[in-house]
């Protein structure tokens, strides 16, 4: 098989970006997965309310706002680099559960943000992720009584 030197390149550079990703993130798990995929629906229906409905909280008029839309990417990357840190965490510690926790509890935002964009838009939402919500909604107020109280 006779590659040309592009081919190798793109080989070597993506063999090489995989390995540092792996280094640094840890093993690609399905909980990842699940995280990268609700951040992107998120995304995605954060500029469906805004560009098609202009009912977006996140600038005055309720259209697309570029400003709004860099600081939503802004966040996803945040959320990354938290998952590096429990990753690294885990390493530290030698455990397994930090960064499992950690991606665990950015879906269960990234959920409850998807639910509120899908509301903005009068999607109903079924019974049962309702419920789901409301549960880490409660949790969340009772955890951040609890940080208060520290």
């Amino acid at each position: 098989m006779n590659l040309s030197n592009s081919k190798i390149i793109f080989f070597a550079t993506t063999g090489v970006l995989g390995g540092i990703f792996t280094e640094i993130f840890g093993e690609w798990t399905s909980d990842i997965t699940t995280l990268v995929i609700f951040m992107a629906i998120d995304y995605i229906l954060g500029l469906i309310v805004a560009g098609i409905y202009k009912r977006s909280d996140k600038s005055k008029n309720g259209a697309l706002s570029s400003k709004a839309a860099f600081l939503g990417l802004g966040k996803k990357v945040a959320i990354m680099l938290m998952v590096l840190v429990a990753n690294r965490l885990d390493i530290l510690m030698s455990t397994n559960f930090v960064k499992s926790g950690t991606v665990i509890a950015f879906c269960c935002s990234e959920l409850i943000s998807i639910a509120e964009n899908l509301g903005a838009i009068d999607v109903p939402l079924p019974k049962v992720i309702r419920k789901a919500i409301d549960i880490l909604k409660d949790k969340e107020e009772d955890d951040d009584d609890r940080n208060k109280g520290n």
